[in-house]
């Protein structure tokens, strides 16, 4: 069998060792291929299906890949026990978030949120509110990633954090209490690195990574558990809760593992996607081996936790209340879309409600 996943080692690495260990217990091979990030959030999943068996895959991408008919419905191949088991281990909504028209379109393997990154060393401790983020982006100590999607990621946080209701269900999907959180994004925007906006999460922590770098923290970025390990890159970053008391409403990420419907034995490919999505070997050979669990088992798990510096302890309160975005088939191309045209609003210095009004006009054209 063949699968196609993405490239960093936290997408790549546990999967090959997990296939490695599948093949000694009489599983099937399977060769896995690799995606740049930027393919992953929006290469067309469909032409995937069609020349690998497992595919993994991004959450948001479920209502385009259901109308195409091009994954396999999982409740009809999976057992049910070892779903229902999966689905309770669920880390915040990873499990639903793969749920669409009433079949499950994918297993969750990996959860992530925007949470914050920092350095110890650089900064005491984590942020605890936003009253110092502007003055340490002014000193060249913190930044955000504003490559698209991520600037729209980030919009997305703050107006969770703000309380604002985002509703997936209508056509409007920002309401006014968005501006504010516009605002604040901007207020960002004008003081961070222009590099910013050329940069993704990996870019961002590939920099504050390196021993000569001033960066001590971003306060909304996607979790890469790979950079809490000690030697996986000159300094060691440390991971903590969005900068608020009640840090809800982060842009849920991670991924998920599917099977194509047009592979020769499915059911096969069902059962290893089963496996490596199970509690027990999410929390030992998954998390072992550089990947980032999305089951529940692993993020309390005393030995998993000590090898990342509390990576999971320390972060698991923004993951559970973490929000899902729309998934119907048109999100994809607005995601996009309203990430460019969000990142010329914040170049130009456009208004809120004029810049709001315009990626509004995006969802709706979406529907």
């Amino acid at each position: 069998m063949r699968g196609m996943t993405w490239d960093h080692p936290r997408g790549y690495d546990p999967l090959a060792a997990a296939s490695r260990v599948w093949a000694e217990m009489g599983g099937e091979t399977i060769e896995w291929d690799r995606r740049s990030l930027q393919d992953f959030e929006s290469y067309p999943v469909e032409e995937l299906a069609r020349r690998y068996d497992l595919i993994v895959i991004d959450h948001p991408h479920v209502g385009q890949v259901a109308d195409a008919g091009c994954l396999a419905a999982l409740e009809e191949l999976c057992d049910a026990v070892a779903l229902s088991e999966i689905a309770a281990g669920s880390v915040g909504g990873s499990f639903e978030s793969y749920n669409w028209s009433g079949h499950q379109w994918a297993l969750p393997i990996d959860a992530a949120a925007q949470v914050q990154a920092w350095v110890p060393g650089r900064i005491e401790t984590p942020l605890r509110d936003w009253d110092t983020v502007i003055a340490l982006a002014k000193q060249g100590r913190l930044t955000i990633p504003l490559r698209p999607p991520h600037s729209l990621m980030s919009l997305f946080t703050l107006i969770g954090l703000a309380g604002g209701p985002l509703s997936v269900d209508g056509d409007v999907l920002f309401p006014e209490a968005a501006h504010p959180a516009y605002d604040r994004l901007a207020e960002f925007a004008v003081v961070v690195d222009p590099l910013a906006y050329e940069q993704d999460p990996i870019a961002v922590l590939e920099a504050m990574a390196q021993p000569d770098s001033k960066l001590a923290v971003s306060p909304l970025i996607y979790g890469y558990v790979s950079y809490s390990l000690n030697g996986f890159r000159p300094q060691r970053i440390g991971f903590a809760d969005l900068a608020a008391w009640d840090p809800r409403g982060s842009a849920l990420g991670g991924t998920g593992i599917a099977v194509s419907a047009f592979g020769e034995t499915p059911e096969r490919a069902a059962a290893f996607a089963a496996w490596v999505a199970s509690g027990t070997v999410q929390r030992s050979l998954y998390a072992l081996s550089g990947g980032q669990p999305a089951h529940a088992d692993a993020w309390v798990d005393n030995t998993v936790n000590a090898l990342v510096a509390d990576f999971y302890i320390a972060t698991r309160k923004t993951l559970d209340s973490a929000w899902l975005r729309p998934r119907h088939d048109g999100y994809m191309t607005f995601q996009h879309a309203a990430s460019e045209r969000l990142n010329q609003s914040l170049r130009s210095g456009e208004t809120a409600a004029s810049a709001i009004a315009a990626l509004n006009a995006l969802y709706r054209d979406s529907k």
